[in-house]
């Protein structure tokens, strides 16, 4: 699959240092571009429409090559660019090349949810849902295009607002002088510059933390060409993104029918020379009575329950010889996890044994947490099945860790002499029945349900055909590019 964020992050890169589209002799060099952004700056602050920024500077490059930035109080120190830039560019901080930088205010006193021939301005807020559209004002505070950066939580997200409107809290307004910075231009900078998304290494945004930014600013046209040609790219991944989804879908279609296949024995032929799985589940029996009997099982747990058959029948129909049905609860041990007090864990020292909280912690069948607690209550072992049975359920994963404790959105398979890597495919055929089960509000699965979920067992060496079957079909469905 092609990595589109980092090939969107690369077009970005391109564009920022001059490598996008070609440049034009003929282009007003930036260099009077910025000053003109200052002439017009001075008008409109002996208009009072804007304040003056004690804090702006001049960057020029010296004859010796290097650049120098010379501050308002006439001193002049060298400093450090990222990069060279084409002829005809400059460096410049972000305050000195726009208009305004602001920070969005309180919400207005009158706030509509709908749109009314009073209530027609928009208010925009932190946020990517519904391209943080808040509610509707009856005045606007600003009223020419601008780029909106969210500033807390949601880092960096960035949108062109081209009509007027009201930036809320959580939200900064970066508006460019008309004909000089190109509006677009502007958005794109500001992605690059800024990283994305929640949890980022900047905690929040201030409007005293952007100014500073030192841009590359290219000549007007060439901003024109730039944000166009950036455009037509971004099109073009957007349809790359679209194509990927759906060969991941068909993919996981695809799998989804292999493990289908696989759990009616009909994915590896039988091998009549195979112990048969009924022997299998004597065997188990007598491992939890042994296990009872040291004390590590409770009595309930060798309570045998009547095969109840799922949504579909289809695992029961005609099994194939040496094969055996039972319930998952019978084959193996089911931890429900517990939740902790805010004082029983810390998210900083590292100490004790890791606290597995959710589906947050579950990446792609990866566990990862840095939440650790020195009071564990339900602990999970090394390899044992994670399943999500709360909010989102069906998220899977082996417990990496020697020992660690379970939140309640969270359960552990524990298997006796089944194959753990069968057992892991079987749950991943069954995801949806049991997501068809998770019953009120917020969706969960309870205990009975699982311990309940049919199991067809196949003889141990056909799990490991079967395990090895679909190990070998995968990589070859998800590696088609």
């Amino acid at each position: 699959m092609i990595d589109t964020k980092a090939l969107r992050e690369k077009i970005l890169d391109l564009a920022m240092r001059g490598k996008l589209v070609p440049q034009d002799p003929n282009d007003e060099p930036a260099s009077e571009l910025l000053k003109r952004i200052k002439a017009e700056k001075e008008e409109l602050i002996k208009q009072k429409k804007i304040k003056r920024d004690k804090n702006e500077t001049e960057i020029f490059k010296g004859d010796d090559g290097l650049h120098y930035e010379k501050f308002a109080d006439g001193t002049v120190k060298e400093i450090e660019v990222p990069y060279e830039i084409p002829d005809g560019w400059v460096w410049a901080r972000i305050a000195s090349a726009t208009k305004n930088i602001v920070a969005g205010g309180d919400k207005p006193n009158e706030v509509s949810t709908e749109k009314t021939n009073e209530f027609k301005f928009p208010i925009y807020s932190n946020g990517v849902k519904n391209n943080g559209l808040y509610g509707w004002a009856k005045e606007a505070k600003i009223t020419e295009p601008s780029v909106t950066v969210s500033a807390r939580g949601t880092i960096g997200f960035t949108a062109i607002r081209h009509h007027p409107f009201v930036p809320i809290v959580r939200l900064i307004s970066v508006t460019p002088l008309r004909d000089s910075v190109d509006v677009s231009f502007l958005k794109y900078m500001l992605s690059h510059l800024i990283p994305t998304g929640e949890g980022t290494s900047i905690p929040q945004l201030t409007v005293p933390g952007i100014k500073p930014f030192l841009i590359s600013l290219p000549p007007y046209h060439e901003q024109l060409r730039i944000s166009e040609s950036i455009e037509s790219y971004l099109q073009i991944i957007d349809e790359i993104d679209k194509g990927q989804v759906e060969l991941k879908n068909l993919a996981d279609q695809l799998k989804q029918k292999v493990l289908d296949i696989a759990m009616q024995g009909k994915l590896v032929p039988q091998d009549p020379n195979d112990e048969p799985a009924s022997v299998l589940l004597d065997k188990i029996r007598e491992e939890k009575q042994r296990l009872f009997e040291e004390g590590k099982l409770k009595k309930k747990d060798l309570v045998e329950t009547e095969i109840v058959k799922g949504v579909d029948n289809a695992y029961y129909e005609k099994l194939p010889n040496g094969w055996d049905e039972t319930n998952l609860g019978s084959v193996g041990l089911l931890i429900s996890g517990r939740d902790l007090t805010s004082s029983e864990y810390t998210d900083t020292d590292g100490n004790g044994v890791p606290y597995i909280t959710g589906a947050s912690s579950i990446i792609d069948g990866v566990v990862n947490t840095s939440r650790t607690t020195t009071s564990p209550q339900v602990i999970s072992k090394k390899s044992d099945i994670l399943i999500t049975i709360k909010g989102t359920v069906g998220t899977l994963a082996f417990n990496p860790y020697s020992e660690a404790h379970i939140a309640r959105q969270i359960m552990a398979f524990r298997p006796y002499l089944i194959n753990v890597y069968f057992l892991m495919n079987y749950f991943e055929a069954r995801i949806e029945d049991m997501r068809s089960r998770a019953k009120s509000m917020i969706p969960g699965v309870s205990r009975d349900v699982l311990l309940h979920l049919p199991l067809a067992v196949p003889p141990l060496n056909e799990q490991k055909r079967i395990v090895n079957v679909i190990e070998k079909i995968s990589q070859q469905i998800y590696q088609i590019d």
